[in-house]
């Protein structure tokens, strides 16, 4: 694959729009903000969730949904993706009804609290999943993809109230997503990868927002080795990489990283002190 063989289009119709304000000295404003828009996803005839999206890319955000969750196996059948953006809903269809379609029906009845039941069976292949031990990590590519991610036009750095997800190979950043979560931006790869038959060997994920549980576990459940953010750590997810085997790569900004779990995985190839600082022109475009 190409680099950027998918990369963001902030000025794509719909993503954005501009409202109208005042500063600090009382001045006006027009500034750029992100559309956000419900998604209701069902599989076959069961309704699953309702999620806030930017709506781009709903096929590949209702498949990666639903692998991720572990709704749907990697091997599964998938007869066809019905999208209907007026109504805000996407379809996916199974040849035959899943185990999942029944166990949410019945957890709706009773308790009204369906993801609970699809939180554990995530958890369950969690803990069985084996993670590749001879992937590696150059803190060359490190540097050269935060490089070439941060300084990517996107709606990140046009509105700032958003998270991007990118799909990377060694130095190469190849597919780009974002969305008003970032467990949305994650999903979206999911769904792509699944399309288009792209194993997670060699595969890097990064991702401008925090190192949550959600992002270790979706990572993990891909079996993408290496998880690096320009952003901060949780416990869990540190707990979580660490008992995964996951290489967790965060603060990665410039010349600065640090690696609180699969350290063995680093290569240091690249010396820090050769390398630029971030430039403080995105720092202020990234903060807003």
């Amino acid at each position: 694959m190409k680099e950027f063989e998918i990369a963001p289009d902030p000025d794509a119709t719909g993503l954005s729009e501009v409202a109208s304000g005042i500063d600090q000295n009382g001045n006006p404003v027009d500034l750029p903000v992100v559309v956000e828009k419900p998604l209701t996803l069902f599989l076959n005839k069961q309704e699953v969730v309702t999620m806030m999206t930017i709506g781009d890319y709903a096929e590949y955000l209702a498949i990666g949904y639903l692998l991720n969750q572990n709704m749907l196996q990697a091997d599964a059948e998938i007869s066809g993706v019905d999208v209907d953006e007026d109504l805000g809903v996407v379809v996916v269809r199974t040849p035959e009804e899943t185990n999942f379609e029944d166990k949410l029906r019945k957890k709706t009845q009773t308790s009204g609290c369906a993801q609970g039941t699809v939180f554990g069976d995530v958890m369950e292949k969690f803990d069985d999943i084996k993670l590749d031990d001879d992937a590696k990590i150059r803190t060359s590519w490190i540097y050269s993809l935060s490089k070439k991610i941060n300084s990517s036009p996107s709606l990140y750095l046009k509105t700032g109230a958003i998270h991007g997800c990118v799909l990377c190979e060694e130095d190469r950043p190849l597919v780009y997503m974002e969305d008003v979560g970032r467990h949305n931006a994650i999903d979206k790869i999911a769904g792509f990868m699944w399309v288009n038959k792209i194993g997670p060997e060699k595969k890097i994920f990064y991702t401008t927002g925090r190192l949550t549980s959600e992002m270790v576990i979706k990572t993990v459940q891909m079996q993408i080795p290496i998880l690096i953010s320009r952003s901060g750590f949780t416990a869990w997810g540190v707990d979580l990489a660490c008992k995964a085997g996951l290489t967790l790569i965060g603060r990665a900004k410039g010349k600065r990283f640090q690696c609180l779990s699969g350290m063995d995985r680093l290569i240091f190839d690249a010396d820090p002190n050769k390398i630029e600082d971030e430039d403080k022109k995105f720092q202020r475009k990234a903060a807003r």
